[in-house]
């Protein structure tokens, strides 16, 4: 078996459902397995993707156990020379995981790999290359000096800003949200450290890479992250969870650091904790006394691209929704630039825009394609699925 896809679900259902088809459609050719492992999903979540991904491999856990279990949990059963650790809310491209399986037959040394994610919006995430957060590395990010410098190797080193984001290079850490590892590494370093329930386990695991002997690199190839579908970043079980990963990871790898550099990082992490913390109740309050207006407060408007038979289901869907829409009839042939041939009559000044392409006429790389070649400010991807008559977007799904 050349590769084992696991994916960690959490009431994520339609998310998981476009992720799923476009693993499938990437590993084309390929001898893979899937495993979605579900943590105790309240959405049916498992119930709705197996109808239609009949050959997944499914693990209905009775908890949530974490995203470091859950993981562990599949690559124990899996069987593949490389294993790829793959978010629900994330969309690949056609290409994307060929051309990381080939990258990493090229360089046996390389323990691991993530690539280029992009956000809704098409610009480039940030978190597609990292560095190790050492306490000096910490505190420049907690410090906004990070912020502030982003190219410089020596400020900017938590992001890594100053490496070409169009060549493969080498960085420290990769995300969980496509994490490619090499079984036989693997096997030497150990499985993901069941301590860190969400958060910083990428983090770890890379570090022990790196120990072992390996290299972790960036390749510039294309995912679609939605950042978070799974978990509710408002709520104070997840500021809870992602500065208690940050203690961990700090405490097991510079625990016998100098005090003066390990007191106040310390300090900082707690500190962030308590300001995220009054933040969220301060956005509460202001929200329950009606003075808080988001910036997309507006109904989005979408434009829908497709085949005929996709737009007249798309019609129909934005009449029973109450959607403003333009509808446009295309295709990849007919219309290869798809809303960049007009994307300067959109009016991006006020509603929110969701370009929503039909994904039985569009691939997902040319999608992906698409929006990083021209980022807009207040226009971002939506995708219809007509084998599910979904429309899911960043923000919501609609069907």
């Amino acid at each position: 078996m050349r590769l084992s896809v696991i994916i960690v679900n959490y009431n994520v259902k339609h998310y998981l459902y476009q992720c799923l088809d476009s693993v499938c459609r990437a590993i084309k050719g390929i001898e893979a397995e899937i495993f979605v492992v579900d943590n105790h999903s309240r959405d049916g979540s498992v119930a709705y993707v197996s109808k239609r991904f009949e050959n997944v491999n499914y693990v209905e856990s009775n908890h949530n156990l974490g995203f470091a279990r859950a993981n562990n949990i599949a690559i124990r059963q899996s069987e593949g020379e490389y294993v790829l650790l793959l978010n629900p809310d994330t969309v690949v491209g056609e290409n994307t995981i060929k051309n990381v399986l080939d990258f990493m037959d090229q360089h046996p040394d390389a323990g691991g790999a993530g690539v280029k994610m992009l956000m809704s919006d098409g610009v480039k995430a940030k978190e597609s290359r990292r560095g190790l957060p050492s306490p000096l590395t910490a505190f420049y990010k907690m410090s906004g000096l990070c912020s502030k410098f982003p190219q410089s190797p020596r400020f900017g080193h938590y992001y890594m800003g100053y490496l070409p984001w169009d060549q493969p290079a080498q960085i420290e850490v990769i995300s969980g949200a496509f994490c490619m590892l090499r079984r036989t590494a693997l096997d030497k370093v150990g499985l993901l450290d069941e301590d860190f329930f969400m958060y910083g386990e990428d983090i770890d695991l890379s570090y022990r890479l790196l120990k072992g002997g390996f290299s972790n690199w960036y390749l510039p190839e294309t995912i679609l992250h939605y950042k978070g579908e799974s978990t509710q970043k408002s709520s104070f079980r997840y500021v809870h969870v992602f500065y208690e990963a940050m203690h961990i990871f700090f405490k097991k790898h510079y625990g016998s650091s100098r005090l003066w550099l390990t007191v106040p990082i310390k300090l900082a992490i707690y500190l962030k904790a308590i300001l995220a913390l009054i933040h969220m109740q301060y956005v509460r309050l202001r929200k329950a006394l009606g003075f808080f207006t988001p910036r997309h407060r507006r109904e989005p408007d979408y434009i829908f691209i497709g085949s005929v038979a996709a737009i007249t289901q798309c019609r129909k869907l934005a009449r029973k929704k109450g959607l403003s829409g333009e509808f446009i009839v295309g295709n990849e042939k007919m219309q290869p630039d798809g809303h960049l041939s007009f994307i300067d009559d959109i009016d991006v000044s006020r509603n929110r825009k969701y370009v929503v392409y039909d994904t039985d006429t569009y691939s997902y790389q040319t999608i992906l394609s698409l929006f990083e070649q021209h980022p807009v400010d207040n226009v971002a991807i939506g995708t219809y699925s007509p084998k599910s008559k979904t429309i899911i977007t960043a923000e919501e799904v609609l069907r």
